[in-house]
């Protein structure tokens, strides 16, 4: 598993869906996952540290799971199958792990709340992480795909084509 950080929360201007980018931390690798717009609303809240006068749904979760004895200790974006990432949300119970399914940007949500780290296991990687192009500022893959899987992942290398990435080596995050 590699550890991921927040780099931005960007909108592709194809479609206007919304995209959260992980960049691994100690790397120059990124994994772009598209998200809906009231998840992409959920981690920028946190991210800038906007005050709600309410607990929003994530809020809610992080207060159910402590209040129920159990901690979060971290999130794995586990999987990437027909264009779908698959996640988990870890928590420790009495001692023990356990590992809940979950959408990735419902745990990415949870993450920024509770502090805890963000992990990619390395095949997402492989199969969607990008790097970018320092002379054209474009996003390529992290790895030469062959043809079939290409095919594929059609709709994921449209989507990624489609992102203004123009300011990604400016060092400032958007959210």
């Amino acid at each position: 598993m590699i550890e991921m950080t927040i780099e931005s929360i960007r909108v592709s201007m194809l479609n206007y869906q919304r995209v959260v980018i992980l960049k691994e931390k100690e790397a120059e690798r990124y994994l772009p996952i598209w998200i809906g717009p009231a998840e992409a609303d959920a981690i920028a809240v946190k991210l800038q540290e906007h005050q709600v006068p309410r607990p929003l749904t994530h809020d809610l979760l992080g207060n159910i799971i402590g209040a129920l004895g159990a901690a979060v200790s971290s999130i794995i974006v586990c999987d990437l199958r027909n264009d779908t990432f698959f996640a988990k949300i870890v928590l420790a119970v009495d001692g023990n792990h356990i590992e809940i399914d979950s959408r990735p940007s419902d745990a990415i949500a949870l993450a920024v709340r509770v502090k805890v780290p963000i992990f990619a296991e390395e095949i997402v990687l492989d199969k969607a992480g990008i790097i970018i192009d320092p002379e054209t500022g474009k996003p390529a893959p992290a790895r030469e795909i062959p043809p079939e899987e290409l095919e594929r992942m059609s709709a994921f290398r449209d989507f990624i084509e489609g992102l203004d990435l123009s300011d990604f080596e400016k060092g400032k995050p958007e959210a």
